[in-house]
């Protein structure tokens, strides 16, 4: 049965490699893409909607779909402020599956982060644990999160944190091993292929898979 695929932050690290999985595969006959200003991206498959993601009004005629996949991630430093960086990792994400939901959207797949919990003291894990306790409330057929270590893959912003942590956890990820797999720095493509594979499952309910599991749901 053809099926239509929609997705946000298509222009990011994982967003990227997802868009061209979904593209690729024979999965979808069509894929939505809403952006905040036009790419230069052609597919056959794609349609691309201009939209303005703080305004629901301007997209929720055009949510049309089986599948929805959520990449959008900034951080504090880029955002250029705590309340700057929830819009982008807690607000959007949630408005944008609140609307998916009441236009009939069945599953929802979002990337969110190793360590997040509503409960920690960090904001920024926080945050993305207070988007996973809104996504649970939602009546999806199904929510997959998808907890990545350090992403591995070539970002167009240069981010020192990251690539520091991510260059010092590879070269000792060899001594993570049992419960520290989850730890291990994770290919952002290996992320985008994990999420593609988990939407065909039909799986039903609310799942979270840590890196370590996203890492083996692509060597299956």
């Amino acid at each position: 049965m053809a099926k239509t695929a929609i997705i946000i932050g298509s222009t990011g690290l994982t967003g990227t490699h997802l868009l061209k999985t979904l593209l690729a595969g024979d999965a979808y006959d069509k894929v939505i893409s809403f952006v905040r200003k036009s790419t230069k991206i052609s597919h056959p498959k794609l349609t691309q909607h201009i939209v303005d993601f703080d305004n629901p009004d301007s997209y929720e005629e055009l949510m049309e779909g089986d599948d929805m996949f959520c990449c959008l991630g900034t951080t504090i430093k880029k955002a250029g402020s705590e309340a700057a960086f929830e819009k982008v990792d807690l607000e959007y994400p949630v408005q944008f599956a609140k609307v998916a939901v009441q236009k009939g959207i069945k599953q929802f797949s979002i990337i969110s982060s190793i360590g997040a919990n509503i409960q920690s003291g960090n904001f920024y894990l926080r945050t993305k644990g207070r988007c996973e306790e809104e996504l649970r409330k939602l009546a999806f057929q199904s929510v997959s999160i998808f907890r990545p270590s350090f992403l591995d893959g070539n970002r167009k912003e240069f981010r020192a944190g990251e690539k520091i942590g991510g260059f010092i956890l590879k070269i000792f990820s060899f001594l993570l091993l049992g419960k520290l797999r989850k730890y291990r720095p994770i290919k952002s493509k290996t992320v985008a292929k994990a999420m593609y594979a988990v939407a065909q499952q039909g799986t039903v309910g609310y799942h979270v898979y840590e890196s370590n599991e996203i890492s083996e749901i692509t060597d299956q």
